[in-house]
């Protein structure tokens, strides 16, 4: 049925499919090495997280290859309804017995034996109503009260409620995201300073209102006074990168795995990767990082619309936003957030959000000039 509502080059960009099936590969391979030693301890199964990764990984291809064939304008005829299902979701998981409860955030709903993260289908559907707001009143985005505040009031009602759970990582990737749409849509910088100012004030507020969030701040500028502590997860993933050097200990090798990285298959990942295939490894994916937002941006200039163009700008926003943070954490460069590394991660929702999104990417391509 979709391939006759298809009437672009008929194929996508194959270097992003490529890039995307090899950042899946290595996900899937250093998911198994970071994880079979927990998975042994507390399932009794060394293989528990690979099986479901790659469960994860299936749905989300499946999932990535059937959007590929829907044509992205659809997605816009679709946008308000897709806004509205994402937050009754968000309003969903607040409710005590329906929202389940791990680390400290309430920010899954339960779906049988897996669970659903609310917060990551908002990413994905917040960029569509805002490409498809910003593609129908760019010519009023300069305007404050027209343009500029309307995007800014939809885009802190998201981060409100995500920050309810709590998910002030989540959060902030989706923050940053739209932002970005709204810049390259052509909103006045006097603006975004003002936003800036309020957005400060905010962030010292929602610091303050949260003593773990001081604690999480002090032990990013000194992770040695409190090892232990708030400083242990920073601290165990220096010394997994430290030792990798530039060759790394080998695949499997690594030594952080053994119970002193905490959850090393989600979060910390990347740090698994650098103590294990060191300095090269952590560089090839990386570099792998950065062809996709090049591919992801030539296909967002070459769209033959507006909505488009924002699509795809704000799909590849999202995910460099989301590596920036994940791997300025495992270093030790911004405090913990709790974002999890695209493709990389082991994870149900996150994994398949990705996947999708890259799917309308990729449809996108089909159209775009490039």
């Amino acid at each position: 049925m979709f391939r006759k509502l298809i009437k672009g080059k008929s194929r996508p960009d194959y270097l992003l499919l490529g890039v995307i099936i090899s950042l899946l590969i290595i996900g899937i391979i250093m998911v198994y090495s970071s994880s079979y030693v927990q998975a042994d301890y507390k399932y009794a199964d060394s293989l528990y997280y690979l099986k479901r990764q790659l469960l994860f990984a299936g749905v989300g291809v499946a999932a990535m290859f059937f959007v590929m064939r829907i044509p992205y304008s659809i997605w816009k005829k679709y946008a308000k309804l897709i806004l509205f299902s994402c937050f009754i979701l968000l309003f969903l998981v607040l409710i005590p017995g329906i929202g389940m409860v791990r680390g400290g955030a309430q920010s899954w709903i339960g779906v049988g034996a897996f669970s659903i993260q609310p917060s990551e289908f908002m990413k994905l559907g917040l960029i569509i109503f805002l490409a498809a707001y910003l593609a129908t009143n760019q010519k009023y985005i300069t305007s404050f009260k027209k343009g500029f505040f309307p995007s800014i009031i939809l885009i802190f009602t998201a981060f409100g409620l995500i920050m309810l759970q709590p998910d002030l990582g989540t959060g902030m990737v989706l923050v940053l995201t739209c932002m970005v749409m709204v810049f390259v849509a052509g909103a006045r910088l006097t603006h975004f300073f003002g936003l800036a100012a309020l957005g400060l004030a905010g962030f010292v507020f929602l610091i303050i209102s949260a003593p773990y969030r001081i604690s999480r701040i002090t032990a990013f500028l000194n992770p040695w006074e409190d090892p232990l502590g708030d400083g242990f997860q920073i601290i165990q993933s220096l010394y997994a990168i430290g030792p990798g050097g530039l060759m790394g200990l080998g695949l499997g090798e690594s030594l952080q795995k053994y119970f002193y990285l905490p959850e090393p298959q989600t979060d910390f990942i990347f740090a698994i990767l650098g103590e294990e295939l060191g300095f090269i490894g952590g560089s090839i994916v990386i570099g792998l990082f950065f062809l996709l937002f090049w591919r992801g941006i030539k296909i967002s200039l070459g769209a033959p619309d507006q909505f488009g163009r924002f699509l795809a700008l704000g799909i590849v926003s999202m995910l460099a936003v989301q590596v920036m943070i994940n791997i300025s954490v495992v270093i030790g460069l911004i405090p913990v957030t709790g974002i999890t590394l695209p493709f990389l991660s082991y994870g149900g929702s996150s994994l398949t959000l990705a996947l999708c999104s890259v799917g309308v990417l990729l449809n996108i391509s089909i159209y775009s000039k490039i």
